[in-house]
């Protein structure tokens, strides 16, 4: 069984999954990611072949398209509106995670090099917000808090492959200079940000000066797209600079971009689903592929605890425990002085604070949910160091990392429902409210623009009295979503219904453009959220192809 057949009996297995996984019950719902590696394993088992990824290779494949999609879809405005929230989770907690679990894990296996383990705690610091997602999917969550593991898990990811980079050069090279990771941080950083914005810029000037001289080709457009995010990487470790940032950054400005209005419709659409498909399938391949090294893995795991005194496979499960909870706990108490000192910051400025329930902090604190970011970065350890040598425990560090996945998906997804049942959660209008302004100013939009449409046709067409009934009919239904009266004129004539039926697509599409653009506009003014705008003008998206 040569690789390519490998390959395409992993991507089975990812189809495989998403079925198996809707077949365990509500009350006890089977984490996707577990189905997957129980089917990699399987692979491994029945081929008795793997696929040798070389690590950087993995990385490239892997984590741009990953953060790219991140940074286009989280929300902006929640991200806004709760950036001290997040940004104290995404960098304090990383920073306080990398030290405290460091530490730990080098006091409880001597054998794992203090960098190793500052590489180990380093990786597993990034939580997942697709697998937090998959699993509040099946129970109630407030949205402003998924708003805020979203914006954690964006920043997050950056913030924890960085430290994870230095602690592996540190690794390899036996030294590390605070001051000198501190300026190359900021490079990392800024020039990572500044590489990724521009590259998303960059083409999208190019493609509005290119679309009105040669036209637009939807394939053409998608496959570009699906490009950016490994131009931006490619670009960023070129200069020196963070590829990961880059990525990310790229995602951020292609949503801002996207407000312009200027992509064609059935693009949008046929866009939307090849991300959703390619996100589908990394995060499923990733999670296949970790079962299918999972043996290897295993028992390299076993050789490295062997070195450190211990004869017990059952030390690997000590190990993993520990370092889940030592890891649960540390988010804890971070998440409980966070939240404490935003009250307090609060207080202090005259702003009514309301205390959350215990039952939310908790499950803040329990849906820190490892996942592909994790299993990502840490298959990219370096096979040998320098010398030549074999990295140190890098078999053990690749499975405590899985079984810290494994655990904190085992975790949520039993603790997570069973902690939030019951629980009133707070009303949350701003989105309905948002979402109520954006329909009713499109509404208004789309009528005014009906009106001049048939105003147009009235003087150019002969069948004056088709466009009017049609002008009439589209109008009524913008009506009745404004709770205005209108009537639906018919015919039954074939040649007339045909006629009519062209006419009433013209509007329509008028209509549809006018409510886009009045979209995007409310959403350049941040009079609504660009996720509410997104969702609208999806809606939209769907009936212009229907119509069409």
């Amino acid at each position: 069984m040569n690789a390519i057949e490998v390959i395409l009996a992993m991507l089975a297995a990812v189809v495989a999954s998403g079925y198996l996984a809707r077949l365990s019950p509500l009350s006890l719902p089977l984490p996707l990611p577990l189905v997957q590696i129980a089917l990699g394993a399987l692979i491994a088992g029945v081929f008795h072949a793997g696929v040798t990824l070389d690590p950087a290779t993995f990385f490239l494949l892997f984590l741009p398209p990953l953060l790219f999609l991140d940074g286009w879809r989280i929300p902006k405005s929640g991200l806004a509106r709760d950036r001290a929230v997040v940004l104290e989770l995404a960098l304090g907690l990383v920073l306080f995670t990398v030290l405290g679990a460091g530490f730990l894990i080098h006091w409880m296996i001597p054998a794992m090099p203090l960098a190793v383990a500052f590489a180990l705690a380093a990786i597993v610091s990034p939580t997942d917000p697709v697998a937090v997602s998959a699993i509040a999917a099946r129970t109630r969550m407030p949205k402003r808090l998924m708003h805020i593991l979203e914006g954690e898990s964006l920043l997050n990811d950056a913030s924890g492959l960085v430290c994870f980079r230095f602690a592996v050069a540190a690794a390899l090279t036996g030294t590390f200079s605070l001051a000198g990771a501190a300026l190359t941080f900021l490079w990392l950083a800024l020039a990572g940000v500044a590489v990724g914005a521009g590259t998303t810029l960059a083409i999208s000037l190019g493609q509005r000066w290119l679309a009105p001289r040669v036209g637009e080709e939807s394939g053409s457009s998608i496959l570009l797209s699906l490009l950016t995010p490994f131009a931006a990487y490619l670009l960023a470790e070129a200069a020196h600079a963070s590829g990961i940032l880059a990525a990310v950054a790229a995602g951020i400005t292609t949503s801002y971009v996207e407000l312009r209005g200027r992509t064609t419709a059935a693009t949008r659409v046929q866009r939307a689903a090849v991300w959703d498909t390619v996100q589908f399938t990394l995060n499923g391949m990733m999670f296949v592929l970790l079962g299918e090294q999972l043996p290897r893995i295993l028992q390299g795991a076993m050789a490295s605890v062997e070195q450190s005194g211990h004869l017990s496979p059952w030390w690997l499960a000590v190990y993993a425990l520990a370092i889940n909870a030592g890891l649960a706990l540390l988010r804890l108490a971070w998440v409980w002085v966070s939240l404490r000192l935003t009250m307090y910051a609060a207080r202090r400025r005259g702003e009514a604070v309301r205390k959350p329930h215990w039952r939310l902090v908790v499950a803040t604190a329990l849906a820190g949910v490892r996942g592909a970011i994790t299993l990502a970065g840490v298959l990219t350890l370096p096979l040998l160091t320098p010398a030549g040598e074999p990295f140190p425990a890098r078999d053990l560090a690749v499975f405590l990392a899985t079984a810290v996945i494994l655990i904190s998906l085992l975790t949520a997804s039993i603790g997570l429902p069973r902690l939030l049942d019951g629980l009133e959660l707070p009303e949350e209008p701003a989105e309905r409210q948002e979402e109520d302004l954006g329909r009713r100013q499109a509404a208004q939009a789309a009528i005014a623009a009906i009106e001049q449409a048939q105003f147009h046709a009235l003087r150019e067409a002969a069948d004056a009295d088709v466009y009017a009934n049609a002008a009439a009919h589209v109008i009524s239904l913008y009506q009745h979503r404004l709770a205005l009266d209108g009537s639906v004129p018919g015919d039954t004539d074939p040649e007339q219904l045909r006629k009519a039926d062209r006419a009433e697509r013209e509007m329509r599409l008028a209509g549809l453009r006018a409510e886009r653009e009045t979209l995007f506009a409310l959403a350049r003014q941040d009079r609504i959220s660009d996720h509410t705008a997104r969702r609208l003008v999806r809606e939209l998206d769907l009936m212009e192809s229907r119509a069409r």
